[in-house]
């Protein structure tokens, strides 16, 4: 696991054939226009780069009370590349993730939440690191974080130290969501979390499996509409409470045949 160097020169070979990129929503109608537009652009950006074939846009509605639902279904009908997956009940961050994950049919899969924390640009970056550096999965860390508060830029402080402590991976802002990953992983690969600790479940499994994980850094943008409640009180009991359940179950893991440990 490496950070990288800001640019990088031309890379040739062969494109993706897909890349799937996919929203968890909850009540995220002040976002979710934006969110698949910029994205739609820069996988258009991607086709014509030649970098990939095809792409996919999956908006995932985690029983959202607002006009979320109806809004990600008249995107869908109006855009073929554009679809929706639906819960019946909240699954919260963990379950919406996994629900995209196995929704994703692309070669590639990036997740990101609907408020769009980072520049769509950063996307075409990602995708020639990965193809560069043969990695299998690309973290991003936000280079600046004062704007989302001190108290939240604390808790991640020692939320970190805390990881690296438990489960020895070094890895700068593990619960930031953009991770862009070969969906070939998943095949070794099987999310347990249902809260936020999802994240750095992620990197933790791949990580000790074998696979490659490398970091590039990006500007970030703090909500500037409704409320995170990701470091909250029940959030925080139940990432530690599947913290613990996986560092016990990590003990029966071994690295997958042809990865580098």
């Amino acid at each position: 696991m490496c950070d990288v160097p800001l640019a990088l020169p031309p890379v040739t070979g062969e494109p993706f054939k897909k890349l799937s990129i996919f929203f968890p929503m909850w009540n995220e109608e002040a976002y979710i226009g934006r969110a698949v537009g910029y994205a739609k652009e820069e996988c258009e950006l991607l086709m014509q780069r030649g970098e990939i074939l095809d792409y996919e846009l999956i908006v995932v509605d985690d029983a959202s009370t607002d006009s979320t639902p109806q809004m990600a279904d008249e995107l869908a009908a109006a855009d073929p590349h554009v679809k929706v997956v639906h819960h019946p009940v909240n699954r919260k961050l963990g379950g919406s993730i996994k629900t995209g994950f196995s929704a994703a049919s692309g070669d590639l899969v990036l997740y990101s939440d609907a408020d769009l924390p980072f520049d769509m640009a950063e996307v075409s970056r990602a995708v020639r690191l990965l193809r560069y550096y043969e990695a299998d999965v690309v973290s991003a860390f936000r280079h600046d974080r004062t704007g989302e508060g001190s108290s939240r830029a604390i808790y991640t402080f020692f939320y970190n130290v805390l990881i690296r402590r438990l489960f020895g991976v070094r890895l700068r802002d593990i619960n930031f969501a953009f991770k862009l990953c070969r969906t070939g992983i998943f095949e070794h690969i099987a999310l347990q979390s249902e809260g936020s600790f999802i994240d750095a479940e992620l990197i933790i499994r791949t990580k000790k499996l074998g696979y490659d994980v490398i970091q590039f850094g990006v500007d970030y943008f703090p909500r500037t509409r409704g409320v995170s409640t990701l470091a909250s009180l029940g959030v925080i009991k139940t990432i530690l409470r599947e913290m613990f359940a996986l560092r016990k179950e990590l003990r029966g893991i071994t690295p997958v045949a042809g990865t580098s440990s």
